[in-house]
Parts: structure tokens; sequence; C-alpha cells
């Protein structure tokens, strides 16, 4: 599972589509509507604020914001709860913001070398608007590979 502190903008069609399942999967955990994925760790910083649903579901909103951007039309109604308090924006560190940025460059240089085309002159990469960035190192929730 990985839910990007990336702004969508920056992922292709299969990151945008994979992002929202994936989404979709972590607000039923959050909404503990499944048993599965309980102890995944991109959780954890949704946990840790006041109302974990209502996060997760404005982090899908604006998903479907830049789905609607790109003409595609993801089903709002799978959304469980959109603007029902005021939303924290949750941290992002900067260390977290750039491994993702050299994780999403690896995928598009594979999968979609146009897309990283038209991103690559980008050195500070835009967070999800759900997220406010704050100086520090890669995530403690981030599961990085071992050095071989």
């Amino acid at each position: 599972m990985r839910i990007w502190s990336l702004h969508p903008q920056y992922l292709d069609r299969q990151g945008l589509v994979a992002g929202w399942r994936e989404a979709l999967l972590a607000q039923a955990v959050l909404a503990e509507r499944t048993r599965g994925y309980r102890a995944h760790p991109q959780l954890e910083r949704f946990r840790a604020a006041t109302s974990p649903v209502d996060q997760i579901g404005a982090y899908l909103a604006v998903l479907a914001d830049e789905a609607d951007v790109r003409g595609y039309r993801f089903d709002r109604s799978r959304i469980d709860r959109v603007g029902a308090v005021p939303i924290e924006r949750l941290s992002v560190t900067t260390g977290q913001l750039a491994l993702e940025w050299e994780h999403l460059r690896v995928k598009l240089t594979e999968r979609s070398p146009e897309v990283w085309r038209r991103w690559s002159g980008v050195a500070v990469p835009a967070p999800h608007p759900l997220f406010a960035v704050v100086d520090g190192p890669i995530a403690s929730w981030e599961r990085t590979p071992s050095p071989s």
C-alpha cells in the first residue's frame, strides 16, 4: 500500500487509479470494516489525527478532484466522510517527500517516461494538500529497503 504524500498531479494514470484503490482500502481499515492491513505502517499518520476517517476522506477527495481534471470519474459516493469537520493538516517531512519523489521517478521512468519528462525539472515537489511540509528525515513509519 502506498498512500502518496506527493500531490496527485505527479502521478501517471496507473498511479492515480492505484492510489484511489489503496486509499479506499485504507479508509475501510480506518473505519474498521476490514481486518486486513490493520497494522500497515502507512496508516500511522492517519491514526494519529483527531478524526482518521475524516482525514482519509479529505485525502480521497483530492484524488477525485485530480481525476476530474484529467477527465476520469472516480465514484465520490465511496468516500465515507468529506467536510464533516475542519480538516487538520498532517505533517510530512522533507526527507519523506524526497524519498517518495525518487520512488515515483523510478516508477515513471519505467512505465510512463513521458509523464516523468513533464515533471523531471521539479526539484522540490508539492505535497498532497492534506500535508504540511516540515523539515526532517524519512518518516519513522516508512519501510525502506535494506541495503544489500
